[in-house]
């Protein structure tokens, strides 16, 4: 071990070892066997380490602090990119474009925006993807599997990011202000979004009627009205309806529900904007 001699090596590899308990570890990686199981979601790992890190995302867990803003980290790797930040040091550059990065897999996977591609398959539906971690994500559309969940109201989420997010209906956390009205937004798409109603910006159009859009949600909805695709089906009769909230605002027919109140004269109405045009008859 002190002169650095490897003296146990991989069958499969070739790769070699000071020690064999390096030496068994490393072979799982040809073995795929993860003999830690995380108790909480069942996601199984090679090493014990890894599965401590890991359960760390359920146990909120964040022992690596950064000096300079206080934001915490699972992982000491992870505070040590994250320092980037404040140093502005991105020592991974792309030898096409000269774009530089603070982490070297950022670089793995840009360079694919520039060869397109995909080396990631889903086996489902066969849809390809140029990182791993998003086909990860992507396979719990076919699973419906939701594995980080919100410890104050139960919600679950498919991915860390989405909970984080949610999480801040509950603290009010708004972190992203606009520098023209000073209105705040809990998501940095929100506030993009935002902005193009003071530039008027719709960068999303339709190929169909040339109809513009600032988001590309809302032109994929509004491209429904050309196809006749209608996604969302009432269960009790069948009706069938282009948006969600408008099939929400369908059942409650069934159900004879009517949370919108007149504050004037209690009269109930289902939809907001039928209260809206009630309203007009106290207004005038």
């Amino acid at each position: 071990m002190h002169t650095g001699n490897k003296h146990y090596t991989c069958e499969v590899c070739s790769k070699g070892f000071t020690r064999h308990s390096s030496l068994q570890i490393h072979q799982r990686i040809h073995t795929g066997e993860k003999p830690y199981t995380c108790k909480v979601c069942f996601k199984g790992f090679t090493h014990h380490s890894s599965l401590h890190v890991h359960q760390r995302i359920h146990t909120g867990k964040k022992p690596f602090t950064c000096e300079v803003c206080s934001k915490g980290f699972t992982r000491r790797d992870s505070l040590q990119t994250h320092q980037r930040i404040h140093t502005g040091e991105k020592p991974y550059k792309c030898i096409i474009c000269s774009k530089e990065f603070t982490k070297a897999q950022a670089l793995t996977y840009h360079r694919m925006t520039h060869t397109g591609e995909k080396p990631f398959t889903c086996q489902v539906c066969s849809k390809g993807f140029s990182h791993y971690r998003s086909l990860q994500v992507h396979q719990r559309t076919h699973t419906g599997e939701k594995p980080f969940t919100c410890q104050v109201c139960s919600k679950g989420f498919s991915q860390l990011s989405d909970l984080q997010v949610h999480q801040r209906i509950h603290t009010g956390d708004k972190p992203y202000k606009c520098k023209i009205c000073s209105k705040e937004f809990t998501t940095a798409q929100a506030l993009t979004y935002h902005h193009m109603t003071h530039t008027g910006e719709k960068p999303f159009t339709c190929q169909v009627c040339s109809k513009g859009f600032s988001r590309l949600h809302d032109l994929q909805v509004h491209q429904r009205i050309h196809t006749g695709e209608k996604p969302y089906k009432c269960k009790i009769c069948s009706k069938e309806f282009t948006t969600a909230s408008a099939l929400s605002a369908h059942k409650l027919t069934h159900t004879g529900e009517k949370p919108y109140t007149c504050q004037m004269c209690s009269k109930g109405f289902a939809r907001p904007s039928t209260l809206k045009a009630h309203q007009k008859i106290h207004t005038g």
